[in-house]
């Protein structure tokens, strides 16, 4: 099985004693181990994770196929009757991408007899369960280059029927339709991108018709409106990296606790399990929990989970495993909607 060595930063950030006590959720479980606090890097075996559950990434369990309808540019005169939404459905183009082009804000006031310009490019019609890192990767771009593209805004929910304007696409995947067994497992995202794109698009409020009964990763995540629980330690062990600056200009995004092999990882708080899979760049195996009110954990490092995308939890139910080797370590992040925030500031003194 192959495997991807990670170095922590050296530097004093990550050689920061301070022993995490089980709570008692945790009074069973192995006594924490000591962390290294030498002020070496400690080097983290991480190896290909263990989806106990069967769950596979989103991205990955639901391929989009890519489409060939595209506008010619042009101008477009309009008639009597026009609408602008309907001229860009027509024309095999997004809303947005339209009125930006033509500098109209909404409700988009338009004309007879207004000439319109019309974008030139390659345009994705939303399906159902598409997700954006889904459609991203159909293409070969970023999801990042797509919310450009598209002048997207925050939360990024796409609608299915939406289209999509596609930047740039590359030659060897202009008919591509399903990306090769090779192409997934070498396909890495970034956590940017599970917290922007990871949801499959919705019906829009208008749809008359039912659509298809979707399940698992193709449904959308349904968190709690608002948080009912305080944090707690995910896990018993040593405090060997904190949050914030941690040398040659890196900066650490949460906690590293080193635990003992195989340690249970618990739920923080209560919430819904939006993300589990192995394809976060630099995070090993990992786990997002949304928890309402914008609150999200993360747990990166995981050799195995033991939940699935929707999973309602509870704190302290386990979730996975940490490593089994000489020195495993968890990754603990916790944001407030796409912003990191430092966990010390919400977990139970040490």
């Amino acid at each position: 099985m192959a495997a991807l060595r990670v170095w922590l930063a050296s530097g004093a950030a990550l050689a920061l004693s301070g022993c995490i006590p089980p709570s008692p959720e945790f009074a069973s479980e192995q006594t924490p181990v000591r962390g290294d606090t030498t002020g070496e890097p400690t080097p983290l075996l991480v190896t290909d994770m263990t989806i106990l559950s069967g769950e596979q990434p989103v991205w990955q369990a639901e391929p989009v196929r890519p489409t060939t309808i595209g506008s010619s540019g042009g101008t477009y005169v309009v008639k009597a009757g026009d609408t602008l939404s309907a001229i860009a459905e027509r024309e095999n183009i997004g809303l947005s991408v339209l009125a930006e082009t033509n500098a109209l804000q909404a409700p988009y006031p338009i004309r007879i007899g207004q000439r319109l310009t019309l974008p030139q490019g390659r345009v994705h019609r939303v399906e159902p369960g598409d997700t954006g890192i889904g459609i991203a990767r159909a293409y070969g771009l970023k999801w990042a280059e797509v919310i450009s593209a598209n002048s997207l805004t925050e939360p990024y929910v796409l609608k299915i029927g939406q289209r999509l304007r596609i930047p740039t696409v590359a030659p060897e995947l202009a008919a591509s339709s399903v990306p090769s067994a090779q192409e997934s497992s070498s396909f890495t995202l970034d956590l940017e991108d599970i917290l922007t794109g990871s949801e499959p698009a919705e019906a829009p409020p208008e749809a008359s018709s039912p659509l298809p009964s979707l399940s698992g990763p193709q449904v959308p995540v349904r968190a709690p409106t608002a948080l009912t629980s305080n944090f707690a330690w995910p896990a018993p062990g040593q405090l060997v990296g904190r949050y914030g600056p941690a040398g040659e200009g890196l900066f650490n995004s949460g906690l590293e606790i080193a635990t003992a092999p195989a340690a249970p990882i618990r739920a923080s708080a209560n919430g819904v399990v939006a993300y589990v899979g192995n394809n976060v760049a630099g995070y090993g195996g990992m786990i997002l929990i949304r928890h309402g009110a914008d609150w999200i954990t993360t747990y990166g490092r995981a050799a195995s989970t033991t939940v699935r995308r929707g999973q309602q939890v509870r704190q302290g139910e386990i979730i996975g495993n940490t490593g089994s080797g000489s020195r495993p370590q968890l990754h603990f992040g916790l944001r407030k909607g796409r912003s990191p925030i430092d966990p010390l500031t919400k977990l139970p003194p040490l």
